[in-house]
């Protein structure tokens, strides 16, 4: 096996097999593989990379790896669908129930010198893991992952693409055109993005997932657009400062700027998160309802949405006239901002 080169030198990777999922690779346990040696530069990285292509099975389309081994060791995915190898689910999804950090940097300068150490770090160990994503994983996110994960492969996920030119109503090839005859769906699943999928940044398919979890465990988002606080029901007793760093260690995409203010209400164990985005409130409560709750001072505890503010004045009297018989009052259980 030849020496591994300088990424600053050759700038190339190359490989001797890929790491795919079982569904990228197909139900045939004897499938062949072409295999072009910098064929093409990886979808992350940018660096060239060895480049496997095969066909799945029978009514599939033609296959290949789209970004290089070194890329998909560090995030632990398909180097095909990006998505991970032990739950086969989108990068964003795991990462929110198990609490990672993102690891790998996207700017082209530490992205390369990140690649470089972590390709060291490989060599000089026996198995040829890397020891950078060594973390403890969060049991009820875990758990979670479990449930939501597929148990058989999705072979569905091969089908040819949509043809073009039917779309277009000029497709004359009939039953025995190699592409599919139907007509998109149009919709956030619709504008999908590789880079976004690997660095588990607005994935759709992701935000639809966590999404439906979160309403499952009643944590539907209100609709009023306003209400930006999450409640914490049954802390121990604990500080402003304890809690911060809980919630930043549980979603490690809430940094403390991201948090307009905290207030804790010794009295009933709980604590209002007030945050200064609502976006950002809904990604933070989707992500501790697949925790399972958040862990403050060594014990668990609950999350909810707050609730509206009743609104003051006139204007509160003349809402409530109109719709007081239809929905009640509004209570007062959390902030909004």
């Amino acid at each position: 096996m030849p020496a591994k080169h300088d990424i600053n030198k050759v700038g190339v990777e190359s490989s001797d097999f890929p790491i795919l999922c079982e569904t990228c690779l197909g139900p045939n346990p004897y499938v062949r593989m072409s295999k072009q040696e910098f064929g093409n530069e990886c979808k992350i990285c940018n660096r060239p990379f060895t480049v496997f292509r095969w066909n799945p099975g029978a009514g599939a389309r033609f296959k290949k790896t789209e970004i290089c081994n070194t890329c998909a060791k560090i995030k632990g995915v398909c180097q095909t669908c990006l998505l991970d190898l032990e739950y086969g689910l989108p990068v964003q999804v795991r990462d929110a129930a198990l609490g990672r950090k993102s690891q790998a940097p996207s700017s082209d300068i530490n992205k390369q010198y990140y690649i470089q150490n972590l390709e060291a770090q490989m060599a000089d160990s026996p198995d040829g893991s890397s020891t950078l994503d060594a973390e403890v994983a969060n049991r009820a996110g875990r758990e979670m992952l479990k449930g939501i994960a597929r148990s058989d492969p999705y072979y569905k996920r091969n089908r040819p693409h949509i043809c073009s030119f039917f779309v277009k109503g000029e497709c004359k090839r009939g039953g025995e055109c190699p592409f599919r005859h139907e007509i998109p769906k149009e919709g956030e699943l619709s504008k999908q993005n590789i880079v976004d999928r690997y660095y588990g940044k607005n994935d759709p398919v992701a935000k639809k997932i966590l999404r439906e979890q979160a309403e499952t465990k009643g944590m539907k988002a209100p609709e009023d657009k306003t209400v930006t606080t999450l409640l914490f029901l049954g802390l121990p007793q604990t500080t402003e400062s304890e809690v911060r760093a809980s919630l930043v260690g549980a979603c490690p995409f809430v940094k403390p700027i991201d948090i307009r203010s905290i207030t804790i209400v010794e009295a009933s164990h709980c604590a209002f998160i007030n945050f200064k985005q609502r976006q950002l409130a809904e990604r933070a409560a989707e992500a501790l309802s697949a925790q399972g709750g958040i862990e403050v001072g060594g014990k668990k505890a609950k999350v909810v949405w707050g609730r509206s503010r009743p609104q003051k004045g006139k204007a509160a009297a003349s809402s409530g006239e109109a719709s007081g018989s239809a929905s009640g009052t509004v209570t007062v259980t959390g902030g909004s901002n």
